[in-house]
């Protein structure tokens, strides 16, 4: 079992139900889940070498993961549920929602079945490894996926292609019932604003909204899971020293700071904080190039919440240059 901090003083009320942890975890080394799956390599295998009970995280790092859980939970239970009542409130004829069968078994299936799935975990064996995972949702034969989260990471959209892979991933793991050649990933935004909206046709328009992207295809994912099993079998028991360092997408690294300071002689404080080079520069060529650009790199964030911060000799490098804020 984890151990856990309160260093916040979170009241016991909440503190429990942060520290709750429902996930339908297996101790099996031969298993691997999808999440783990699209991690490093490093993450992957120094994360097994944590003695269980050995890594202590703080609760207050569970805020975001928790209201996520919250949020699915109630998503499936609306479900599963009497869902023909909010079905019949939206408008729905009758005959279509008497066509709606949740979770049905191969055997319930006719022609004019609409099969509704939720929160199914299933598995496949592969080069002596079992992939396993669980999908939020698939309706129509498209899968789709619910995520609680800012709304930067729907207008930066750096997250597309994780969320393509691992869509991909639940199709390889369900080709009988997720047909569909792409998925939906169903915002659901935290820190949403209607003023904002009203000012930024480029920010959501609503609170929840949805994405379409394309899934690759089912030979290319098997591909990936052969490829990074390959490495993951490969590096078992390599050395801290020669596993393959975690990138900037690994490391969930910031977008980088151009600075420009009008005074190259005083880098105390910036002049002016610029997040593309081009503009920067731009500044500096109206100031007749008498100033200075440098550039920040971004801060990284994964490290903070990875098991295996406490053997990973890459993190004490991101420490020492700046990059890793801890404490």
């Amino acid at each position: 079992m984890q151990r856990l901090t309160n260093i916040t003083n979170i009241p016991l009320s909440l503190a429990v139900w942060l520290a709750h942890d429902g996930y339908d975890y297996n101790d099996d080394p031969s298993v691997i889940s999808v999440t783990t799956l699209m991690k490093s390599v490093r993450q992957i295998v120094l994360g097994s070498r944590i003695i269980p009970g050995e890594a202590l995280s703080d609760i207050s790092g569970s805020i975001n993961s928790s209201l996520g859980t919250a949020i699915h939970d109630s998503i499936e239970d609306a479900w599963l549920n009497n869902p023909q009542k909010a079905l019949e409130a939206l408008g729905y004829p009758k005959r279509v929602i008497a066509r709606i069968k949740v979770n049905p078994a191969p055997e319930e299936l006719t022609e004019d079945t609409i099969a509704v799935y939720l929160e199914q975990r299933t598995s496949k064996q592969i080069k002596g490894m079992t992939v396993s995972g669980k999908f939020d949702f698939i309706a129509d034969g498209r899968v789709e996926d619910f995520k609680s989260t800012g709304t930067y990471s729907y207008t930066a959209r750096k997250n597309d292609e994780k969320y393509r892979l691992q869509g991909s991933l639940y199709r390889w793991l369900n080709p009988t019932i997720i047909t569909q050649d792409d998925m939906h990933i169903n915002f659901i935004f935290t820190d949403w604003s209607q003023a904002k909206a009203n000012q930024d046709n480029k920010y959501p328009q609503s609170r929840i909204l949805p994405i379409k992207l394309d899934l690759m295809s089912y030979q290319e994912t098997e591909s990936y899971v052969s490829n990074k099993i390959d490495l993951i079998q490969l590096h078992e028991n390599s050395s801290e020293e020669v596993l393959p360092p975690c990138s900037d997408d690994d490391l969930w690294r910031k977008d980088p700071v151009w600075k420009y300071y009008k005074n190259p002689q005083s880098l105390g404080r910036s002049t002016k904080n610029f997040d593309n080079y081009l503009d920067a520069v731009t500044r500096l060529a109206e100031d007749n190039n008498v100033g200075l650009v440098k550039e920040v790199k971004g801060e990284v964030v994964a490290c903070r919440y990875c098991n295996a911060f406490t053997i990973c000799k890459q993190k004490d490098s991101l420490i020492a240059s700046g990059d890793l804020i801890v404490g």
